[in-house]
């Protein structure tokens, strides 16, 4: 079993719900715009060594930074956590059975954003668990609809993280957090269907240096694109206009990931997996023009054994 921390309790009823505890008698919020009727909720198999439920945080190294948690190609979950001055300590084995999860989110909502919390689909159903609470929340079906989720911290003005969904027709939208962690209804990001032909979204945090949370994208061309955050619910109007960054490097990578910042300095950060299997870490600077520093190399092999990092 996992040690518990201090710093990072265990996730109670995430245990539960991807151990197969979850049951009808949680609560469906209107988080969700439609509502498909439910179908029964699948139950993942596998369980750590000693029997326990799933999902256990490992200890945590007191920084404030977010962990990097891992999926393995064969279901198993494993948590990184920071050195606090970049890169990640030598992982910790988080138990297996996750592939019945078809999306995980990591977001900082309970205990005033200090939790590391969890949004996971199994079936098309969204679920919402927070560390620091005792209550897993059913969020809505229909989420099937989204071949992608991904937390990109504040967009829109709200004071908690927000989603965001690519739908399977190309569109994409914002889901803004509540303190409950429920979503309020989507809004339309921009007036496009063009969103499946990025090969690459990830987020969590403010690449240009005005305070708000961008989005950075890989389009079919290898260029990096870095579409800023308007801080507005509007729809068509949350992203404002793309910097490209070029296809340098970018256009190699097989995943890109941000937990936000991940060496201390109080900027976010982005970190990309090349083709032999190695992690890199882009600094962020703050600064609109040149938002990352050149890379650093903070993992020498094997992340490609990994099909979901987050």
């Amino acid at each position: 079993m996992i040690p518990n921390s201090p710093g990072r309790p265990l996730i109670r009823t995430a245990l539960l719900a991807l151990a197969g505890a979850v049951t009808a008698a949680l609560a469906l919020t209107t988080a969700h715009p439609a509502a498909p009727t439910a179908a029964p909720e699948p139950r993942p198999q596998g369980a750590t060594a000693d029997g326990a439920p799933l999902l256990q945080q490992a200890a945590t190294d007191g920084t404030g930074l977010s962990p990097l948690l891992a999926r393995g190609k064969d279901g198993r979950l494993w948590d990184y956590e920071p050195k606090g001055t970049g890169g990640w300590k030598a992982r910790v084995d988080m138990g297996g059975g996750y592939s019945s999860a078809s999306a995980l989110v990591q977001a900082g909502i309970s205990d005033s954003g200090r939790g590391n919390d969890l949004y996971f689909r199994m079936g098309g159903t969204l679920y919402y668990t927070a560390e620091r609470g005792n209550e897993t929340k059913r969020l809505g079906t229909g989420w099937d609809q989204y071949n992608l989720l991904v937390s990109v911290a504040n967009m829109a003005g709200s004071a908690q993280p927000d989603l965001v969904a690519r739908g399977t027709d190309g569109q994409l939208w914002l889901y803004q957090g509540k303190a409950d962690g429920t979503l309020s209804a989507r809004i339309r990001m921009k007036d496009s269907t063009g969103w499946n032909g990025m090969s690459l979204i990830a987020g969590r945090g403010d690449y240009t240096g005005d305070g708000i949370a961008d989005l950075v994208t890989r389009n079919s061309a290898g260029n990096l694109l870095i579409y800023p955050g308007t801080g507005k619910a509007t729809a068509d109007a949350v992203l404002g206009t793309s910097t490209s960054l070029g296809n340098v490097d970018w256009k190699d990578y097989t995943a890109l990931v941000s937990t936000g910042d991940n060496n201390g300095d109080g900027k976010a950060d982005l970190m990309a997996v090349d083709a032999a299997g190695a992690l890199w870490l882009y600094k962020g600077t703050g600064t609109a023009g040149a938002p990352f520093s050149a890379r650093t190399q903070i993992g020498t092999s094997g992340w490609t054994q990994y099909n979901l990092l987050f």
